[in-house]
C-alpha cells in the first residue's frame, strides 16, 4: 500500500530558502566592502597617505595607538550604518537581525585570516569588530520593527484627512459626525467600503455589491 505523502511543513524552511539567505548575505557583504573601500580611499586621499587593501582586508593597521587606527576604526562604525540601513531593506525581519549581523562579521574574520595569514591579534581590531556588531545588530533591529509595525494600507481614504476642526486636507469644510445620510458622511463611507442610508455600496469584506432597501412603516408587524 502506497503511503501517503506528509504535506510540507509551513515555516522556516518555506518562508526562508536557502539560495534566498545566500544572496542576502552575499549583497549585505558586498555592500559592506564596497562601502569600506569607498570610505578608505576617500580618506587616504585626503590624508595624503597612500592606500592598500591590507586596510581592508587586514588588521595590523587597526591599532589603538595612532591616528590612522582611530580613523579606521571610525570607517568600520559608518560601514556597519551603512549596512543597518542595508539590512533594513533587504532582510527586513527584526529576528534575523543577530544571525546576519555575526554571519556578517565572522566571514570577514575569515577573510582578514586568509588574506594576512594570521588571526587579527590586536585587542583594538577585536573590540572594534564587536561594536560594529553591536551597532548592526542593535540598529537593524530597531529598524526592522519600526517597518514591521508601520500599519498596513489595504486601500481607501484615511480618516487622517481630516484635522480636529473637522475641516479637509483641501481646505473644504466637512462636518464629522453628521447626519447618516449627509452627502459628505455617506461619501466618505464609500470611499472605505461601505455605505451607510440607502443607495448602492461594497461590503467591507469586498464580497460583491449590495443594495440597501428602505423599509415602509408597518412592514416589519
Amino acid at each position: 500500500m502506497a503511503r501517503r505523502r506528509r504535506p510540507p511543513r509551513s515555516g522556516a524552511i518555506a518562508e526562508l530558502p536557502p539560495m534566498r539567505i545566500l544572496g542576502q548575505i552575499a549583497a549585505l557583504q558586498t555592500i559592506y566592502y564596497v562601502v569600506a573601500l569607498v570610505l578608505m580611499v576617500f580618506t587616504m586621499l585626503v590624508s595624503g597617505q597612500r592606500f592598500t587593501l591590507d586596510l581592508v582586508f587586514g588588521w595590523s593597521s587597526l591599532r589603538g595607538d595612532n591616528t590612522q587606527g582611530w580613523l579606521l576604526a571610525f570607517i568600520w562604525l559608518c560601514c556597519s550604518g551603512a549596512i543597518v540601513a542595508a539590512m533594513v531593506l533587504i532582510v527586513s525581519r527584526s529576528k534575523l537581525i543577530l544571525d546576519f549581523a555575526i554571519t556578517l562579521h565572522f566571514i570577514h574574520l575569515v577573510i582578514v585570516t586568509l588574506s594576512s595569514g594570521l588571526v587579527p591579534r590586536t585587542a583594538f581590531w577585536w573590540g572594534t569588530m564587536v561594536a560594529s556588531c553591536a551597532v548592526t545588530t542593535v540598529g537593524g533591529t530597531y529598524g526592522c520593527r519600526w517597518r514591521e509595525l508601520q500599519p498596513i494600507n489595504f486601500g481607501g481614504r484615511s480618516t487622517g484627512a481630516t484635522n480636529a476642526n473637522g475641516t479637509a486636507g483641501d481646505g473644504s469644510s466637512r462636518e464629522l459626525g453628521g447626519s447618516p445620510g449627509g452627502a459628505g458622511d455617506s461619501h466618505g463611507d464609500e470611499e472605505m467600503g461601505f455605505s451607510r442610508g440607502r443607495g448602492r455600496g461594497r461590503g467591507r469584506d469586498g464580497g460583491g455589491e449590495y443594495e440597501m432597501v428602505g423599509i415602509k412603516a408597518g412592514e416589519n408587524r
